[in-house]
């Protein structure tokens, strides 16, 4: 049974949402937030971002930027930049990009469903970004960004989420705007949060789509302040983390794509050896692949199309037959040299959203580049359900989540800090 929570959130007037909303914080680097801030004392990028308010030569994860953060967040709210509504309540945020829609309720989980795994993860976690998160969070005693959620959605009490949702669109929204990359956010208030609480105790389990190292850090900072607590009776609201909660089936998930510096010493004619040894290969045109088990491969300024034999793949293996893991175990790692990629300095990965121009141009002649058939929602999900983690950099979910739409407040703990746990 999925737990979900209305919440008093801060937000921007429907006059400030445009100038406020901001990209997330680990998906441009600082002088690109100091780029986009500039001349916007708004915008959320000051929050998120904070460090772009401090001297350049101030290391991202000083105690002093943390404390900025928490600094420029009360600013806002002294200035009536973002305001609190005065009441519990949930919403809804609907995206379109390239007339493509997607619409979530925004509301807050509970830590202690990520910790039981009724919240389930795909991905592995870093430790040090898990700690950037947990200080920004107790610091600034919020969730300043959400996590994105999905769900498979079935019908319960005859109407599934989906529809309740639609039909809930009709009023007046809370903001409406497009952003620069040309994707329109819109927001509502529920009229009845009942109704979605109800409907989500139908379900079993929530799934993060992005937001790995937001809900680990949400859930270690419920924690810290949970020990700091002399008090604590479950019901604070430091106990819960922000999200936006889609249906699985309305998810847009683009390519994650490589490129490697090179081809292991290899000339081009001896890798198109390689690639038939454990493929079919022909010429073909730039762009993504058809079907799952192809790929796209740049070579020397051209494109050839690599087909694994499907008899050869396991599809009821719901890790190994990912085309990321395909081509990892079949071409990167024995034909390129390309062990962990995490670590490897060589390879490179580039969201679909950028297009094969620029898998070209990092390539080079001397490179290789893979461009990838999308991993499936169908597919991530499995991976979850069967307690697995997804090789690195599988899926890149397009549009983002915009920041400072949404906060949740919750208690400060005296005390309570990344450190103690």
């Amino acid at each position: 049974m999925i737990r979900i929570h209305p919440f008093a959130a801060l937000r921007p007037s429907a006059e400030n949402a445009a100038e406020v909303a901001c990209d997330p914080y680990d998906v441009i680097s600082t002088q690109e937030a100091r780029e986009r801030a500039e001349g916007k004392p708004k915008s959320f990028l000051h929050v998120v971002r904070s460090e772009i308010d401090l001297p350049e030569e101030t290391d991202c994860h000083a105690a002093e930027v943390y404390q900025k953060a928490s600094d420029n967040l009360q600013a806002m709210i002294a200035d009536g930049t973002l305001s609190r509504e005065p009441s519990p309540s949930l919403f809804l945020y609907r995206q379109i990009r390239e007339g493509v829609a997607q619409t979530g309720v925004v509301a807050c989980v509970e830590a202690e469903q990520y910790r039981t795994g009724e919240i389930r993860k795909h991905e592995k976690t870093r430790p040090d970004k898990e700690d950037d998160r947990t200080r920004h969070m107790l610091v600034t005693a919020s969730h300043a960004e959400p996590v994105f959620l999905c769900f498979r959605d079935e019908a319960s009490g005859g109407m599934t989420i989906a529809e309740r949702m639609a039909g809930d669109m009709a009023g007046e929204p809370l903001f409406d705007f497009v952003d620069p990359a040309g994707v329109q956010h819109t927001g509502w208030p529920v009229a009845t949060p009942a109704a979605y609480v109800s409907a989500f105790e139908g379900l079993g389990r929530l799934y993060i789509a992005d937001g790995h190292h937001r809900s680990a850090g949400g859930e270690r900072a419920a924690t810290a302040s949970q020990k700091a607590s002399a008090s604590h009776n479950g019901s604070e609201e430091y106990n819960r983390f922000l999200a936006v909660i889609f249906p699985h089936d309305q998810l847009r998930i683009l390519p994650y794509n490589r490129v490697v510096a090179d081809r292991n010493g290899l000339s081009a004619e001896a890798f198109f050896e390689k690639l038939r040894e454990v493929g079919s290969l022909e010429p073909a045109a730039a762009g993504t692949p058809a079907s799952r088990g192809q790929v796209l491969v740049a070579v020397a300024g051209g494109w050839w199309l690599l087909t694994f034999p499907e008899a050869s793949i396991d599809r009821s293996d719901p890790i190994a037959s990912l085309d990321v893991a395909l081509l990892q175990d079949r071409v990167l790692a024995p034909i390129l040299g390309i062990g962990d990629p995490r670590t490897d300095t060589r390879i490179a990965f580039v969201g679909g959203v950028r297009g094969c121009g620029e898998l070209e141009k990092r390539a080079g002649s001397d490179g290789v580049a893979f461009s990838m058939h999308a991993t499936s929602a169908d597919e991530l999900l499995a991976v979850a359900d069967a307690d697995e983690i997804m090789p690195p950099k599988s899926t890149w979910f397009e549009p983002k989540l915009r920041s400072g739409l949404f906060v949740h407040e919750f208690e400060r703990i005296r005390g309570a800090t990344a450190e103690s746990l």
